[in-house]
């Protein structure tokens, strides 16, 4: 029975392309693995990574990877929108065929020894991984990112999992684990001051009093003159995307500011789409055989502004594609 386990690994390099496509390369032509999708973002400088595959194959392209990532990004000379507190930053681990959260965790736990005692780059477990309350929150340990880590991980409450209690010189740490499907979603708006979108993304968030299953921060998206609500949609199922889409429409309204543009990075579920068309449709449900995936992502994208989003994201599409 073939066993399926996405992995969404998050590098600190949006700007160098040779840099990129040598992080890239580990995940080309293996076998038991496909690489799904991969975006980056100069403004942001990250790369996000999106590929599936069998267990084994899987841990040791990441692993490649990694071994890239530590040898050519130098943080100390890293700049970008995003927080970050590595030059591979976050490596989590989702279930997706013939395999349980449990299956994730024990996946995340070897590749984390081994980036910590074998490449050197001290590593938190986080999400379900986490060995203790306070870090299964990625934003908990990031905090204080590559700069503030030099002094934070000699703390005996942020000791690493795995690896010495010391900040990679120029990788930092890195956060390992396992977690559900979450929808990766920004919104932009067509007010430069990044000091509005902040304010939105604090009263749309959870730990604001927002979206249950919503993290959100404000990024200046400078070479646009626009600023970006940047979420993280932890559970699709309960916290929508066009739930979110519609509050930050709303909250922006104070400050005279419009929606203009919105993104997707990485892969979405499909059934994510038809939750948010059909409440643009003004439908209970879309039906399974009741649109194609290119007449959802079409319709979708004229309701939600999306800017270069295609079938190819659509998760289900994709692995149908690929098995």
């Amino acid at each position: 029975m073939e066993k399926i386990i996405e992995c969404v690994p998050n590098f600190s390099e949006g700007r160098n392309p040779e840099v990129m496509e040598a992080i890239l390369a580990p995940f080309r032509n293996k076998k038991g693995v496909v690489l799904l999708d991969h975006s980056h973002d100069e403004d942001h400088n990250r790369m996000v990574v999106t590929l599936v595959g069998e267990p084994e194959p899987l841990k040791e392209a990441v692993l490649e990877a990694v071994r890239v990532a530590v040898d050519k990004i130098d943080l100390n000379h890293h700049q970008g929108q995003h927080p970050r507190m590595g030059a591979v930053d976050v490596i989590p681990f989702v279930p997706i065929k013939n395999v349980t959260k449990e299956d994730c965790i024990e996946l995340s736990k070897e590749v984390g020894k081994v980036i910590g005692e074998e490449i050197g780059v001290p590593v938190f477990l986080y999400e379900d991984s986490a060995t203790a309350p306070h870090r299964t929150n990625l934003a908990k340990i990031r905090k204080g990112e590559f700069e503030g880590m030099a002094e934070k991980i000699k703390d005996p409450d942020w000791k690493p999992d795995y690896g010495k209690a010391e900040r990679h010189p120029t990788a930092g740490t890195v956060a390992v684990g396992a977690r559900m499907f979450l929808v990766a979603y920004n919104v932009n708006l067509d007010d430069p001051d990044v000091a509005h979108a902040d304010k939105i993304a604090k009263r749309i968030r959870h730990i604001g009093g927002g979206l249950r299953f919503c993290k959100a921060m404000g990024v200046d998206l400078t070479e646009r003159h626009q600023s970006q609500v940047s979420m993280n949609l932890t559970d699709f199922t309960k916290t929508a995307i066009y739930r979110a889409h519609e509050l930050i429409r709303a909250e922006a309204q104070r400050y005279g500011a419009k929606i203009v543009g919105a993104e997707i990075i990485g892969l979405v579920p499909v059934q994510a789409l038809r939750e948010s068309l059909a409440y643009y449709l003004r439908k209970e449900e879309i039906a399974e055989d009741e649109m194609s995936i290119e007449e959802i992502v079409a319709q979708i994208t004229k309701y939600l502004l999306l800017e270069n989003f295609s079938a190819d994201q659509v998760l289900e599409y994709k692995l149908a594609k690929n098995q």
